[in-house]
């Protein structure tokens, strides 16, 4: 499986049997005339068989990004159908106090190319409840924000690792010399013993190094 990052929450993992497209943006003008710098170049995505947007928050829910009629998954919660079989999308918040601040957010949860995934959008709170994690299961790969404001940082998403014990974990929605918010990925990757920082913004999983405990790799940013 082939995952690409194109910035703050948005990846492209494509397969032999489907391409997902999780998070794109578009349109993010209001956020710029505000005077927030984001720089990630346009999305341009074809052949995308399924689409999931964790929230509807402008950097997550720019679903006209998206060429073609992709199955279109958002901000839902349930067992799910879709072309790709079960996905499993846990209701969670965007914040600590019960979503009241910044709304609900959903973790995607999935299985593409045998390999099963769970994306956790812009999870906010203040730890993962034991109903989420039981409702997660086991992962082989999780893409979680560790950039603070807005969402979990360092120690959160450090603890949310523990919990899952995945092999692989990918870091998203932190600041990056595109973007001029959030904090950057250091003290999360501080925290972690095993890290692979890559060059580009996509790898193959075939090629991920070690399987016995999380293994951060770090796509360069596009």
């Amino acid at each position: 499986m082939h995952v690409e990052w194109f910035g703050q929450s948005a990846f492209a993992l494509t397969a032999p049997e489907a391409k997902v497209f999780i998070d794109p943006f578009a349109d993010l003008s209001p956020m710029t005339s505000r005077g927030m710098k984001f720089d990630y170049p346009a999305i341009s995505a074809e052949g995308v068989d399924l689409l999931l947007v964790t929230h509807e928050h402008l950097d997550h829910n720019g679903v006209e990004a998206i060429v073609g009629q992709p199955a279109i998954l958002r901000s839902t919660a349930g067992h799910l159908e879709s072309p790709i079989g079960e996905i499993m999308a846990v209701a969670s918040e965007h914040d600590e106090a019960a979503g009241t601040q910044r709304g609900p957010n959903t973790i995607f949860v999935f299985t593409l190319d045998g390999m099963r995934v769970a994306h956790f959008g812009d999870f906010g709170q203040s730890e993962l409840r034991a109903e989420q994690e039981e409702a997660i299961g086991a992962v082989d790969m999780v893409i979680l924000p560790v950039g603070g404001g807005p969402t979990i940082g360092a120690a959160g998403a450090k603890a949310i690792v523990d919990r899952l014990a995945p092999k692989w974990v990918v870091p998203m929605h932190y600041r990056t010399p595109r973007i001029s918010f959030l904090e950057d990925a250091e003290e999360f990757l501080g925290l972690m013993p095993r890290v692979e920082r890559l060059e580009v913004p996509g790898f193959e999983t075939e090629e991920l190094t070690g399987t016995d405990g999380p293994v951060v790799v770090v796509p360069a940013a596009p």
